[in-house]
């Protein structure tokens, strides 16, 4: 990357995480493909490194978690027979982990929708708070026991299940089924029922299919490698997370949750690259 200057960089990371896609960044800047897709792996590596080192002992009194759905190389349907199985060739789920109070992306992962893939991450979630959380999910079966791998007794926990009435055809076959009802169910402790809820996280889905092209339903847009939906995922959580100002709260979830004291800028997630 050193024949891209900064400001070229600062162009390129504005693009993607703007949502725009590889090509179109491309035809933006006039920057080489092959320098983009260079810039988006230093980058992706250097802001998971990051995150890992320093998302830490988050003071956090609630958590939401949810599961967005993406694809790569080809929709699950398309996949050939010898390639069936194969991680990263179809259907690839985002695990999310938001604090409703300070809107901080407090943990992400890129994985299957799977026991395996959410033991991984729900221990990951439970190793950077600092406190006992009130944590709410969705029905899905295999948060069960990966909550209580990772948190044991230690949480209050409850999951919130959705009724949805019949799959419109048509058209609208592309829309989610109409919500009919909910069904709020504890779990483990003693989660207050008001604070049952995946309201924010499931608003931060949208968040995620504006801001990246490889998430954008009924496009071409998706990623062909599963390395570079990684590497634009954790770039796109961390520039949230430290550089955009929320509207809700008016400032950034870092700065609310007490991970630094400044707002950042693009650059300063390019200077990581460097460890600077």
């Amino acid at each position: 990357m050193n024949k891209a200057s900064m400001e070229d960089r600062v162009r390129v990371v504005s693009a993607l995480i703007e949502g725009n896609s590889i090509n179109s960044t491309v035809r933006m800047t006039g920057i080489a493909k092959t320098t983009i897709l260079r810039l988006l792996k230093s980058l992706g590596e250097a802001c998971k490194a990051f995150h890992d080192r320093e998302v830490r002992d988050v003071p956090s009194r609630r958590i939401q978690c949810d599961e967005v759905w993406a694809f790569c190389h080809c929709k699950q349907k398309n996949v050939k027979p010898e390639l069936k199985g194969v991680f990263g060739i179809g259907d690839v789920w985002t695990w999310t982990a938001l604090d409703p109070e300070t809107k901080l992306m407090v943990a992400w992962a890129v994985g299957s929708r799977d026991g395996g893939y959410a033991a991984e991450f729900m221990n990951d979630v439970a190793s950077r708070l600092k406190n006992r959380v009130q944590l709410t999910t969705d029905g899905h079966a295999a948060y069960l026991d990966a909550v209580s791998d990772a948190f044991g007794t230690k949480i209050d926990y409850a999951q919130l299940i959705k009724m949805y009435g019949p799959t419109v055809p048509g058209p609208a076959r592309y829309s989610p089924a109409a919500c009919i009802g909910i069904e709020k169910v504890p779990v483990c402790g003693q989660p207050e029922s008001k604070h049952i809820s995946t309201s924010l996280v499931e608003r931060s889905n949208l968040t995620v299919r504006m801001g990246m092209r490889r998430y954008t339903r009924l496009t071409n847009g998706f990623s062909k490698k599963v390395e570079n939906h990684e590497h634009m995922t954790t770039i796109f959580w961390t520039y949230y997370n430290y550089c955009r100002i929320h509207s809700t709260i008016r400032t950034t979830p870092a700065m609310q949750a007490g991970l630094t004291d400044r707002l950042w800028e693009i650059e300063d997630l390019l200077n990581l690259i460097d460890g600077k």
